[in-house]
């Protein structure tokens, strides 16, 4: 048997000494395979869930448990709470739910318990590895375990070059680690009837058309409003869809649009644009999958304005669509940095940076320009989505012939 490494040893006997906490029971396990989710963090909460949906699809008879900063859980998944680290903690939690497969994500690393699920057989993978310092709730005085930890997974997905260097630093083999990139929502590009979407782009050909989708509030259409307008004197065939994020707050919108001295269309009421229309009204984001295909620029809501946190850019990147967002968008930062990185997506600080945004981007080839490269950051993970299916089910063929 294998020395356990000193850093490893100090943390357990620190994790020794912790009390356990009690905790509700848990929820009855599901019979057969398991696979355990755990969201590091929400921007990767999305992408995690769109994988493990993938996989039930390919093995319907896996169940799902989700720990971590998932908002939404995949259909039928159930979801828990990490145990605290002490022995009694991490052993009921590995006896009670026995996953056969675990996907980890994030850089705070739980080491009692991923030595737990290792040695009870669990195939762990790390996804989503970064350039960043590992943590872990070792007190300072405790010798840092996170490389000795990072030795329990069985495959470790680096983001980028320096991410992997960073875990050669720490020992991790070149063998583990795949050359797949992020991980990514590559979830499919939402319906949208074809009839309709040709009907609209006949009415709509050769027009400049753009998109704000998912407005969180009537301050944030009032600023889109006045970036429309100034873009406008420069494009004067320029048309705006105005999207609001529900139902509830289509009457604000709606009344910020009638009161900004435009010509208006109300999709609901039956209006089509016509030459003269600069904005089309809508009352929700039902919708969105047509106009995603129609329009090549779009901004998204709840960035503008503080406490929305921004929407996952993922789902419009899908679609092929140059992206425009403003700054507060912490719940999706992340993604949002992946894609301006890759030349994808573009900050706007306020209407007139976004008017000026607009006036670059109504040239045909810089929108296009922009939607190719999100197009390359949505099938780097797909590639990733992929390998990990393909793994995941070869651990579980090997474990059913075993």
């Amino acid at each position: 048997m294998a020395r356990r490494p000193f850093s490893l040893s100090a943390y357990m006997a620190y994790a020794r000494s912790r009390g356990a906490v009690p905790a509700p029971a848990p929820s009855a396990r599901p019979a057969g395979p398991l696979l355990w989710l755990h969201a590091g963090g929400p921007g990767s909460a999305r992408a995690l869930c769109a994988l493990a949906t993938r996989m039930k699809i390919q093995r319907p008879e896996l169940s799902l448990l989700v720990t971590g900063e998932a908002d939404h859980l995949p259909e039928g998944a159930l979801r828990a709470e990490l145990p605290g680290e002490s022995p009694s903690e991490v052993a009921a939690f590995a006896e009670h739910w026995r996953p056969q497969l675990g996907f980890w994500t994030g850089q705070e690393l739980r080491p009692a318990l991923l030595q737990k699920l290792h040695e009870a057989g669990t195939r762990l993978v790390l996804l989503d590895s970064r350039d960043v310092p590992w943590t872990s709730p070792a007190p300072s005085w405790v010798p840092d375990p996170s490389a000795a930890t990072l030795q329990f997974f069985d495959r470790i997905c680096p983001v980028d070059e320096p991410a992997r260097r960073r875990l050669r630093r720490a020992g991790v083999e070149d063998s583990v680690m795949p050359t797949l990139g992020p991980l990514t929502d590559s979830a499919p590009p939402l319906d949208c009837s074809d009839a309709l979407y040709e009907e609209m782009a006949g009415v709509l050909t050769g027009r400049p058309i753009w998109l704000a989708a998912k407005l969180r509030s009537a301050q944030e259409a009032e600023e889109v409003l006045h970036a429309h307008r100034r873009a406008v004197r420069l494009a004067h065939r320029l048309m705006l869809i105005l999207v609001p994020a529900t139902h509830e707050l289509a009457p604000d919108v709606a009344e910020v649009a009638r009161t900004s001295g435009m010509r208006l269309s109300a999709w609901e009421a039956g209006e089509m644009p016509d030459e003269n229309t600069q904005v089309l009204v809508t009352e929700d984001a039902s919708e969105l999958g047509l106009w995603y295909r129609l329009a090549p620029v779009a901004f998204l809501g709840g960035s503008l304005v503080n406490g929305h946190g921004g929407e996952d850019p993922m789902e419009a990147a899908a679609h092929g669509i140059a992206l425009l967002y403003g700054p507060n968008v912490g719940r999706h930062l992340p993604a949002y940095s992946r894609l301006a990185e890759a030349g994808a997506a573009r900050i706007v600080r306020d209407f007139d940076s976004l008017a000026g945004a607009l006036s670059q981007l109504v040239a045909p080839d810089r929108a296009a320009a922009m939607a190719h490269a999100g197009w390359d950051v949505i099938t780097q993970g797909a590639e990733l989505t992929d390998e990990m299916i393909a793994l995941a089910c070869g651990w579980l063929d090997e474990a059913e012939i075993a």
